[in-house]
C-alpha cells in the first residue's frame, strides 16, 4: 500500500482536459478537499469558477498560469486519461512548478520519477516528485487473519469511469452520519488523493492484485464497515482483469452496482454495447461467490447529464427492475444505500 500522502495547498492542473471524465481527479479533489485546493490551472477556463465549469467547488478559481495562482506548495496532475500519460504541452508548466519549489503530485501511469528531465530538475531544486501509482506490492493472497465481522462493501460497475469512487466516499460518509464506524478504502489514483492513502490496484503485478486487496482489508478491518472503491468493470475488455482480482482479493459481503445513466456502449470502445443491468448483477454475484458469499444490495445511479426529474424516474424504474434500492448519491444522498448496508449488517448479525 502507499504511505499516507502529505497534506498541503494544492494547485490542480487540467489544462486543455477539463471534460467531466478526463478531469475526474480534479473534480473529486475540488468536491472532497476544497479547503486544500487554491485554484485549477486551465487556460481555456481562466476567469471562471469551479462551480461554473465542474458544477462543484464554489468560488475556487480557474487560472491561466502558475503566476496567476494563489500561493500553493504542490502542483497536482488533475486528469485520468486513457493510458495515463503526461500531456506534452504540460512539460514546461511542470518544470516551472519545480523551479518554484512546488512538490509535484501525479497519479498517472507515466511516472514522474522515470522522466530524466523532471528527475534532474527536482534534484537540483530539492523538490519531491510523488507518484501516487508507484507501489512495491509483492505479496500473494493468504486468507489469514481476516476478521469476518468487519462488513466489507465493494462498489462495482457495468463500465469504467462511471462513479464508483464517488459512490464509495458518499456511502462511507453516510454510514458515519448514521453512527457506524465506517471507512472509505481507496484503490485508484483519485481515491488515494482524496483519502490520503490506499493502493493503486491497476498498477500492481497481476499475481499480487488479490494479495494487495487482502492487505487493504487487513489494514482497515478495525472498522465495523469498510467501503472499498471498485476499479474498471468485468465487462470492459481493457480492465476486467483488475476488476476480478480486486473482487476476489476483497471477498466482499455486499456489492453496490454503479452505472452512468444514458451510457449505452463501453467507455472508449463505442462499438461494444453495454450488457443489461440484470446480466451485470448476475455475473458479478457469480464471480464474487466463487470466493465468498456475496450479493448486490443496492444501485448508485450517476445521473450527472440529466435533469432531477429524469434521474428520479430512472432510479424508480431501475429499482423496480432489479428489486434493489437505487439513488443518485449526489442528488439524493446515499441514505438508501446506507439502509441497505445496515440491513445486510443486521442479517449477518455483525456488531
Amino acid at each position: 500500500m502507499n504511505a499516507m500522502l502529505p497534506q498541503g495547498r494544492m494547485l490542480i492542473i487540467t489544462d486543455g482536459h477539463n471534460d467531466l471524465h478526463t478531469a475526474k481527479t480534479a473534480i473529486c479533489l475540488v468536491r472532497y478537499r476544497p479547503q486544500q485546493v487554491v485554484a485549477v490551472l486551465d487556460r481555456q477556463s481562466a476567469g471562471k469558477t469551479c462551480q461554473e465549469v465542474f458544477g462543484v467547488g464554489g468560488r475556487i478559481p480557474f487560472v491561466a498560469s502558475l503566476a496567476d495562482a494563489p500561493e500553493a506548495d504542490r502542483l497536482v496532475i488533475g486528469i485520468a486519461p486513457p493510458g495515463g500519460k503526461v500531456p506534452r504541452h504540460w512539460r514546461p508548466i511542470i518544470l516551472e512548478a519545480i523551479a518554484r519549489k512546488m512538490t509535484i503530485v501525479s497519479g498517472l501511469h507515466d511516472l514522474l520519477r522515470d522522466d530524466a528531465e523532471f528527475r534532474q530538475s527536482a534534484a537540483e531544486q530539492g523538490v519531491r516528485l510523488i507518484d501516487v501509482r508507484d507501489n512495491d506490492e509483492h505479496d500473494v493472497a493468504n486468507r489469514l487473519g481476516i476478521r469476518e465481522d468487519c462488513l466489507r462493501i465493494h462498489t462495482i460497475a457495468n463500465d469504467c469511469s462511471c462513479g464508483k469512487m464517488v459512490a464509495s466516499v458518499e456511502l462511507s460518509e453516510g454510514l458515519k452520519r448514521a453512527g457506524v464506524d465506517a471507512a472509505f478504502v481507496a484503490t485508484g489514483q483519485t481515491g488515494i488523493l482524496v483519502a490520503g492513502g490506499g493502493c493503486p490496484i491497476d498498477r500492481v503485478i497481476s499475481d499480487f492484485v488479490a494479495g494487495a486487496a487482502e492487505k487493504l482489508v487487513l489494514a482497515n478491518q478495525q472498522h465495523q464497515v469498510i467501503v472499498v472503491e471498485g476499479q474498471g468493470s468485468l465487462f470492459h475488455p481493457r480492465y476486467s482483469c483488475v476488476t476480478l482480482g480486486l473482487l476476489h482479493g476483497l471477498m466482499p459481503h455486499g456489492l453496490v452496482l454503479c452505472y452512468e445513466m444514458g451510457r449505452t456502449t463501453i467507455f472508449g470502445m463505442e462499438s461494444i454495447p453495454l450488457p443489461p443491468l440484470e446480466k451485470v448483477v448476475e455475473y458479478y454475484e457469480t464471480s464474487a461467490n466463487i470466493m465468498h458469499p456475496c450479493r448486490v444490495i443496492g444501485v448508485a445511479v450517476n445521473g450527472q447529464r440529466f435533469s432531477d426529474e429524469a434521474v428520479a424516474a430512472e432510479c424508480q424504474q431501475v429499482g423496480r427492475r432489479l428489486g434493489l434500492p437505487a439513488c443518485d448519491v449526489i442528488r439524493h444522498g446515499p441514505e438508501k444505500l446506507v439502509e441497505a448496508v445496515l440491513g445486510l449488517k443486521k442479517q449477518l448479525r455483525f456488531r
